[in-house]
């Protein structure tokens, strides 16, 4: 007996509906959104950490100075300009002093006029005095004459009036001579104080240094305390270092570590911290800290950016991790560690990390544990994986 025609067509087109299912539920189970999903793992491994900070700042001057009159006036020459070298006491430029030496000479000449006057009055007082003691001596010899009687209660009244008069003339020039003193001693703090202003007109270094600009040229009309030029010292340069407050964690003053300048990224310059200030940055939530080179650079300028690590001392033996391993779920800190073929999150402990990618495992795992480090899409507990050398497999080279 012949088979059907038409079953085995049936048969055969339900065998390929066989075949193409099961192809369908074998690419599913591979690649489709059943398929497991590709971890790569690391070991939780003991060991210890040489953990440093790493911040960003800009070169500054420890030292400058602002140079400019201490009075308002007109810049009568500027002597340097921007990039001299400047040494202490160096005249950097003068002042128009307007008026200041005719006062002066007004000062001398009212000085000498008081001089006059105060040995004037000394005259005075010596008269009053010789004066006053001749009444003295007349009153003492009429008192002795009005007791025998030799003489009228009257004369010796009008010899006592002549003592008072003298002793008030006397009183009167002391009082005199001690104003002219008074009056000189004026007009010299008047002097000595436009003495000093006269001085201020020439504008001097206060230190060694470079001048780094020049604010006001000849014939500029400037304030007071408005500079004219200002300096920096080049030997007290460093760098004003910027660090995230939560990984500034250890950052103390005498710590070491080295400077990586914007301008000669392929130089370490050994580097010191010299000071943390107390006041840190609310807005950006950095903590600033002054870092001191040890050797100065050759060549470097002021404002320039700068890369700062800074070490730390070696922390105690410990599990540790990679940073990538490190996972948020709902709102604990943890890792995915494999349980047989199994995904499970555990959360961890975590101490000190550093600038190579590894962080510590204080607590939570156990040495030698299997962790995820990268995955494909999110894992979930139980979750079906596939452990893998890399999620990206490197193109071959010809």
């Amino acid at each position: 007996m012949k088979p059907n025609p038409l079953i085995l067509r049936r048969l055969a087109l339900g065998g390929a509906a066989l075949l193409l299912l099961a192809a369908v539920a074998f690419v599913s189970l591979r690649t489709g959104p059943l398929a497991p999903i590709k971890v790569t793992v690391t070991h939780a491994t003991l060991g210890s950490l040489s953990p440093a900070i790493f911040g960003v700042g800009t070169v500054e001057a420890r030292r400058g100075w602002m140079v400019g009159p201490t009075v308002a006036g007109r810049v009568l020459s500027v002597k340097v300009d921007v990039g001299d070298t400047v040494r202490a006491g160096q005249l950097l430029a003068e002042m128009d002093p307007v008026d200041l030496d005719q006062r002066l000479a007004a000062l001398d000449a009212a000085l000498a006029r008081a001089d006059s006057g105060r040995q004037g009055t000394q005259a005075q007082l010596q008269d009053a005095t010789a004066r006053r003691t001749l009444a003295m001596a007349n009153t003492q010899r009429n008192q002795d004459l009005a007791r025998q009687n030799f003489i009228s209660p009257g004369a010796l009244d009008a010899r006592m009036q002549e003592q008072a008069s003298a002793d008030a003339a006397q009183q009167l020039a002391q009082a005199n001579l001690a104003g002219a003193a008074q009056d000189i001693s004026r007009l010299k703090a008047e002097r000595a104080a436009l003495q000093q202003q006269r001085g201020n007109v020439r504008l001097l270094a206060p230190g060694d240094g470079v001048v780094t600009t020049r604010d006001a040229e000849a014939g500029s009309t400037v304030v007071a305390g408005q500079p004219v030029l200002r300096l920096i010292d080049p030997a007290s340069l460093w760098v004003k270092l910027r660090v995230d407050q939560g990984r500034s964690s250890g950052l103390t003053p005498g710590l070491s570590g080295s400077i990586v300048l914007r301008s000669q990224p392929q130089t370490q310059w050994p580097a010191q911290v010299a000071r943390v200030e107390l006041l840190a940055d609310s807005v950006t939530e950095e903590r600033i800290a002054q870092v001191a080179f040890a050797q100065m650079p050759a060549s470097v300028s002021v404002g320039e950016m700068a890369e700062v690590t800074l070490q730390l001392p070696a922390t105690a033996p410990a599990l540790l991790l990679p940073n990538a391993s490190i996972q948020r779920q709902q709102g604990q800190t943890g890792v995915w560690r494999l349980n047989g073929d199994k995904p499970e999150f555990v959360p961890v402990q975590l101490g000190a990390s550093s600038l190579d990618g590894r962080v510590q495992a204080l607590k939570g795992l156990d040495k030698n544990d299997r962790v995820v480090v990268y995955s494909e899409k999110p894992l979930k507990d139980a979750a079906r994986v596939s452990v893998v050398d890399a999620l990206v497999k490197s193109a071959a080279l010809p």
